[in-house]
């Protein structure tokens, strides 16, 4: 397993607040992807001129209150998701992941409560 990317995530229910609050602290949105699916995902990705990134992620099937969590790439999304699994972790989707259109992932919650979201971006096959 290779980790590609690490940085803090928000889930939230809106996060159209939140956006305004880190384009304040200097963030700039470098990409935003929806997916008017069934899941309602609008994700954010923000990067300040140091290259920090903060990602928002925006679900009406999120938390009922804002989570902080860690948002973790990797090469082997299934490695790494039992690899979790064994330390106790559990996904918020059971034995499903979401599958978007360039992507798979997991938010995995620890015994303690906090969250690691595991993405894996889907290379495109020839």
């Amino acid at each position: 397993m290779k980790i590609t990317s690490f940085n803090p995530q928000i889930v939230t229910r809106d996060a159209e607040p939140l956006v305004k609050l880190f384009e304040e602290l200097g963030f700039v949105m470098r990409h935003n992807q929806k997916d008017a699916g069934e899941n309602h995902i609008n994700i954010i990705r923000m990067m300040d001129e140091n290259g920090f990134y903060v990602d928002i992620s925006e679900s009406l099937l999120g938390p009922p209150h804002d989570m902080v969590g860690i948002r973790m790439n990797v090469d082997n999304f299934e490695e790494t998701r039992d690899l979790l699994l064994s330390k106790g972790f559990k996904s918020v989707y059971g034995n499903d992941s979401l599958e978007l259109r360039t992507s798979r992932s997991a938010m995995m919650i620890s015994p303690s409560g906090y969250g690691i979201n595991v993405i894996e971006h889907l290379k495109k096959k020839d």
